[in-house]
């Protein structure tokens, strides 16, 4: 019994890889550091667009004002009001955001005069 002639092909070897594999690369270290603070000044009894313009001089851009009565209303018009408190103290360092201004409009009850 003659058995059919079975013909092994070789199989060639894998091509040399030519680019390193792709691994991840190590996180990038960085030391972030914060924004120096302003020092926060005293605005008190100015008028709200002064103060802001006071705010901005020292360093920080974003403030926010809110109704010393506790009515909610928005300052449109900032000429229009006096800022009656803050927060943070004057002297107190201080960035984005921080500022708080209470404002009354002007004509109305308040300890500046």
């Amino acid at each position: 019994m003659n058995s059919p002639l079975t013909t092994q092909v070789p199989t060639a070897a894998p091509a040399p890889q030519t680019n390193p594999p792709l691994t991840s690369a190590p996180p990038a270290t960085t030391t972030a550091t914060a924004a120096p603070a302003a020092i926060m000044p005293d605005v008190v009894c100015a008028n709200l667009q002064d103060a802001q313009n006071t705010i901005q001089k020292a360093g920080v851009f974003y403030s926010r004002s809110k109704d010393a009565t506790g009515a909610g209303r928005m300052q449109v018009m900032d000429r229009n009001w006096i800022v009656v408190a803050q927060s943070p103290a004057p002297g107190t360092p201080f960035t984005e955001g921080e500022a708080v201004l209470s404002v009354v409009k002007y004509g109305e009850p308040n300890q500046c005069r």
